[in-house]
């Protein structure tokens, strides 16, 4: 099937919706929807602001990631430098923007050069959150401003290197795997 398909398959129609639970990042609502096939489920649908991933590659060819706590996994991952968009004006902030400021305020540098690399979803089979990914260039140093809840430390990685793990599956954090392999992509490597 190709792109263009997509648009002569039949739709999900959403009959009903209900919030269970709205917090600082998500809100979790049961929608009650109309599959393609015609039967009628509940679904749990966790709504995220969106957020920006940054492969920021120095000109040594160094890839800055950070090596972060994560609750949510029991541990360290090591990552690319990633937030949220923020919504508190009411209006989604402009991934480009998000790129920017996450890149500063987690490796204590900004980019010359902010190139968009597409975008994924991140979890699609029960939340909406959709992450822009980037490759940041012609870095410089300037300082790094973390919050409360970011503890992280930041770690180089030769570009080959980082695409090696990668694709071995030392680097498990999907948003990284896919960025790095993009940016790898964008800068001629062979994957």
């Amino acid at each position: 099937m190709s792109e263009g398909d997509e648009e002569s398959l039949p739709p999900i129609v959403l009959l009903g919706r209900r919030e269970v639970f709205a917090g600082r990042t998500v809100r979790l609502t049961i929608d009650s929807v109309r599959m393609p096939n015609g039967a009628e489920v509940d679904l749990e649908h966790i709504h995220h602001p969106g957020a920006a991933a940054i492969v920021p590659v120095t000109a040594e060819g160094e890839v800055l990631m950070v090596r972060q706590a994560r609750w949510a996994t029991g541990g360290w991952l090591l990552e690319i430098p990633a937030g949220k968009l923020d919504w508190s004006g009411g209006t989604p902030e402009d991934p480009d923007h998000c790129a920017s400021r996450e890149l500063e305020e987690e490796t204590g540098h900004t980019a010359g050069r902010l190139e968009s690399l597409g975008w994924i979803w991140a979890t699609p089979g029960f939340a909406d959150e959709k992450i822009w990914l980037y490759l940041a260039t012609d870095l410089k140093a300037t300082r790094q401003t973390l919050e409360a809840d970011e503890v992280l430390h930041l770690e180089r990685l030769p570009l080959d290197q980082a695409v090696e793990q990668a694709l071995s599956g030392e680097i498990v954090d999907a948003k990284s795997v896919c960025a790095i392999l993009r940016s790898a992509n964008r800068l001629g490597r062979n994957i």
